[in-house]
């Protein structure tokens, strides 16, 4: 059985709800092949006008020439105008369908992928399929339509001129065929470039600060020159192949002109054809060419940005979202680990045989010393990783066979790193989405931020990725978000590590004050006045459940909870 063609649906996606702006702009198109005819004509006429010496006919040439300058003016104006809005639509159907693919991943295939491949598929490479695909679809079939009409006219002059022209067109196809296949490799490697690039220079950007910090600026200009070196060197290849395939073709292209001129030339002095009629010919010689010339070519071209098309659908289909069946959100029994464990390499595992229950509306926290596991359990209670061994269920449900979006209905992550959009506070709480007002300023209120608001206001911005806010207050932010939520099942991870004593404990006694709920907190911060109120605290060590029990249960054992919660009080 033949396997779908991944790239289809990219390119039904150029021409959804768009294919009455295609056939306007073909047709506007075709308005302006009569009148390149015309102006041959006119020319031809003129000579033989100037050679008859008929001074009358020369002025009404000259009225006819203006006509057709209006004409073939307005004509192209509308066609360009027309041509850029069916791109332009094309264009926004295909990235917006390509980034909806894009957030089909799950978070564990996305986090594993080198952002720098969508930075280049959705930027650079879409200049290339601007200009390789979406117009050489009307070149293609246009410069056929345009070829036989000029034939056509050429015959009512001379079937002896047209046979050569026919003949000599052969000339200007041999240099396409040879250079095509070569400039199709180095369009992709170009691609393939430019996403390495693309990756690389976000990756410095985003370590601005630690490169500051630790001085290596001279390193990082090192790194940055020699990617740019290998980006341009690529270019460089793809434009000297297109600009020797180019220069094949316009050599032989001007071969064939002079060829047909002193052929021309040749049956004027025989008295076969005016001098008219050899303007004629010369003139259009370049016309008739040209799809001889850029078929070829212009296939070339298309095979190549269809490729680049190609190479964004496997992107976005590589590592897909998991399929599953869909779960209600509601924690009606519990989440339960059995003998859980899960490693990033072989033989190298962060947790092992790990097991624990979390009950519907009860208040967990889980402790450890750093490196333990315990951000990698709460990702593994995202869904974010399918290869562990043992048993994750929700309510009996195994995690791997649960829909990734009904989970994330059922459960909210806040974790150590926020990241905010550069938008404002009130949009970057509600995550774009409507909500009622007193639900936001209750979340507010509960985060902590309503000083902040009450002081900047909800449409403060937040700058890109939060860089018009402290620590703490994109914490606040975070913590908003999720509690705006309202899953059944809150996890934290660190989530008040960046606030002050005083606000860290206000918020996760908020946490903890709320009804219904089951929450799993991850915590450095051991106040006793606070893990009392835990139901079960999850001691982690080496990747598994060291001690359990409440607060009192595990300072009565005097065992590694007692030591951690020691040194953490001094």
């Amino acid at each position: 059985m033949k396997r779908p063609d991944p790239a289809r649906p990219y390119i039904r996606a150029f021409y959804e709800h768009n294919r009455l702006r295609l056939l306007g702009t073909a047709a506007l198109y075709m308005l302006q092949i009569p009148a390149i005819l015309m102006v041959s004509w006119v020319l031809g006429a003129v000579i033989d006008a100037v050679t008859a010496l008929d001074a009358a006919r020369l002025v009404r040439l000259l009225w006819a020439a203006a006509g057709v300058a209006v004409f073939l003016g307005v004509s192209e104006a509308l066609y360009y105008r027309a041509l850029s809005g069916w791109q332009g639509r094309a264009l926004r159907q295909y990235k917006s369908y390509a980034f909806r693919r894009l957030a089909e991943k799950s978070i564990s295939a996305f986090t594993k992928e080198n952002t720098g491949r969508y930075l280049s598929v959705l930027t650079s490479d879409v200049t290339v399929i601007v200009s390789d695909y979406l117009q050489s679809l009307f070149d293609l079939i246009m410069l056929p339509l345009d070829f036989v009409a000029i034939l056509v006219f050429l015959l009512t002059y001379s079937p002896a001129m047209t046979g050569a022209a026919l003949a000599l067109c052969v000339l200007p196809l041999l240099g396409v065929t040879i250079f095509s296949p070569e400039l199709a490799r180095r369009e992709k490697a170009l691609s393939d470039r430019n996403e390495d690039f693309a990756g690389r220079v976000k990756d410095l950007l985003a370590g601005f600060a630690i490169l500051k910090s630790f001085k290596a600026e001279t390193e990082a200009g090192r790194i940055f020159d020699e990617e740019d070196r290998a980006l341009e060197h690529a270019r460089s290849r793809r434009l000297l192949w297109r600009g020797a395939m180019q220069g094949a073709g316009s050599s032989l292209a001007v071969t064939m002109q002079f060829g047909m001129f002193f052929i021309g030339a040749y049956l004027a002095l025989r008295g076969s054809i005016t001098a008219g009629t050899v303007l004629i010919f010369t003139n259009l010689a370049g016309s008739l060419v040209q799809p001889v010339q850029q078929v070829p070519q212009l296939l070339a071209q298309r095979k190549a940005a269809r490729g680049l098309i190609e190479k964004l659908a496997a992107v976005t289909e590589e590592n897909a979202a998991r399929t599953g069946e869909p779960i209600q959100p509601v924690l009606r029994d519990a989440i339960e680990l059995r003998d859980v464990s899960f490693a990033y390499e072989p033989g190298r595992p962060v947790l092992e045989n790990l097991s624990l229950r979390l009950e519907a509306g009860k208040k967990y926290a889980l402790v450890g010393a750093s490196g333990s596991g315990k951000t990698t359990l709460l990702d593994l209670l995202m869904g974010a990783h399918e290869d562990y061994t043992g048993s994750l269920t929700v309510d009996g449900r195994e995690m791997r066979s649960i829909d990734p979006d009904s989970l994330y209905d059922l459960e909210s992550l806040i974790g150590q790193s926020v990241f905010l959009f550069d938008d404002t506070i009130r949009r970057n709480i509600t995550m774009f989405r409507d909500f009622p007002d007193q639900a936001v300023d209750s979340a507010v209120a509960r985060a902590g931020l309503g000083p902040f608001l009450a002081e900047r206001g909800s449409n403060h911005r937040c700058g890109e990725n939060g860089s018009g806010l402290s620590g703490g207050e994109r914490q606040r932010v975070s913590i908003a978000r999720a509690l705006l939520r309202g899953t059944p099942v809150l996890l934290l991870d660190e989530a008040t590590a960046a606030l002050d004593s005083k606000t860290a404990h206000a918020v996760t006694a908020a946490i903890l004050d709320l009804e219904g709920l089951t929450r799993l907190v991850v915590t450095h911060r051991l106040e006793a006045v606070l893990l009392e109120r835990y139901d079960e605290i999850f001691v982690l060590r080496g990747g598994s459940i060291a001690e359990r029990g409440n607060f009192r249960e595990l300072m009565d054992q005097k065992g590694y909870f007692y030591s951690l919660f020691t040194v953490a009080n001094g």
